[in-house]
């Protein structure tokens, strides 16, 4: 089983992209597993429920019974077996635990999906039902567990009517390695189970095996399950007739982005397309360009999982606000690592913690008033770095202030370096 500190580990964001390492030549023999899943006329394995009422019941970031996708892991352990690692799973919950288990011939589900687990960290435990997926050793098992696997994703997928998405490219979807987690939100430098995948690709297939792969079985097992089911509770919400429910998390209200080259593929809407009848679309002012600044105050996902941003053009809070797709704005990004610095809050500081790194996609919430805690000092458990829009290189450090996670600008601390 991987051990890991959950509750206040955030550890270097792992920069490789699946597939970039392989060769056009092996990207294409991966699918090999796949195909042999498919002549062997591999069927997946019934789900068995073993839900133990011991583990702890949290509710995901949108409400009980609300995941926003899943978390494939591997448990990077040669010598267990599914209900070993259930049992010590059970005895270690509070260090972490994940909603079920699968091999060669089992998908076991042991805590209840409706709830949250303790497998990414922060804040992907708030978001994605996690699974973990034991090493097997033969030809025959692996395939077997793939597509048990594969399976089981479609079916939760299916279950809480969630659209195939693949999270690897861009951060935003519903099928989620857990290294795409630690790429982009962060809560761990954890890669699997992209190696694993890899190294019994090569054994037994002659060719790596891609999470990119893995997806295409997902949607393969989806599709198979959402014609036969569901009755287009999914599908429903493609359908342009039908207006669409979103999520909205609101920043401060002065975080800065950049407008991207491809700016002009999409249109500004004065509210959030496919919400509401009537909304109207406007053209870019002239005077912007790709690399204009603008400031955005809210974001948005749609129940088709689209992000979207509400943005003007000018720093002043009277100016028109516009929504806009995602693609048409980017964030300076941020570059995690552990830490344990100790810092001291400078006195007189006026300014706030936030619940994010301030100037991110995620947006953020002032959380502290830092006038109040001049000359406090505290330990950072990571930190982070950005080049914010104007160039300027900036660290932010995560402390805890009455238990609550804020980040605080490095400058307004002593003895940060």
């Amino acid at each position: 089983m991987k051990k890991q500190n959950i509750c206040t580990t955030l550890a270097t964001i792992v920069l490789a992209t699946v597939g970039l390492a392989f060769g056009t030549t092996q990207v294409a023999q991966a699918s090999s597993v796949n195909n042999y899943i498919s002549s062997k006329n591999i069927k997946p394995a019934k789900i068995t429920s073993a839900v133990w009422k011991g583990f702890p019941k949290y509710k995901y970031r949108h409400g009980k019974g609300k995941p926003e996708g899943v978390v494939v892991h591997e448990t990077a352990n040669n010598n267990s077996t599914l209900y070993n690692e259930v049992a010590y799973m059970k005895r270690n919950y509070k260090n972490a635990f994940v909603h079920s288990f699968v091999d060669g011939s089992k998908i076991v589900n042991i805590a209840n999906t409706d709830y949250l687990s303790w497998g990414v960290g922060y804040p992907g435990n708030a978001r994605f039902i996690q699974f973990e997926q034991v090493r097997v050793h033969s030809k025959s098992a692996f395939a077997h567990e793939i597509a048990n696997s594969a399976y089981y994703t479609a079916y939760l997928l299916n279950k809480y009517n969630l659209k195939p998405n693949d999270a690897a490219y861009d951060g935003n979807g519903t099928v989620w390695s857990h290294q795409s987690v630690a790429k982009h939100l962060g809560g761990s430098d954890h890669t699997d189970p992209v190696d694993y995948y890899k190294s019994n690709g090569k054994k037994y297939f002659g060719s790596a095996y891609t999470m990119s792969e893995f997806y295409k079985l997902v949607k393969s097992y989806y599709n198979n399950l959402h014609g036969s089911s569901n009755n287009g509770s999914i599908t429903s919400h493609n359908n342009n007739s039908k207006l669409q429910k979103a999520t909205y998390v609101s920043g401060t209200g002065n975080e800065v982005a950049k407008v991207t080259k491809t700016y002009k593929n999409n249109v500004l809407y004065n509210h959030l397309k496919k919400t509401r009848k009537n909304v109207k679309s406007y053209k870019w002012p002239k005077n912007v360009k790709a690399g204009s600044k603008v400031w955005v105050d809210q974001r948005a996902t749609r129940t088709d999982h689209s992000q979207w941003y509400r943005i003007r053009f000018s720093a002043s809070n009277k100016a028109k606000r516009y929504w806009v797709y995602n693609k048409s704005v980017q964030f300076p990004s941020a570059s995690y690592k552990a830490s344990s610095q100790t810092l001291r809050i400078k006195d007189n500081v006026n300014d706030y913690t936030r619940d994010h790194v301030f100037d991110t996609h995620l947006l953020s919430k002032k959380v502290t008033n830092l006038k109040y805690l001049g000359g406090q000092t505290y330990t950072a458990d990571a930190a982070a770095t950005i080049t914010d829009n104007s160039g300027k290189f900036k660290t932010y450090y995560r402390i805890y202030i009455n238990d609550k996670a804020q980040w605080i600008y490095a400058n307004e601390t002593t003895n940060s370096y």
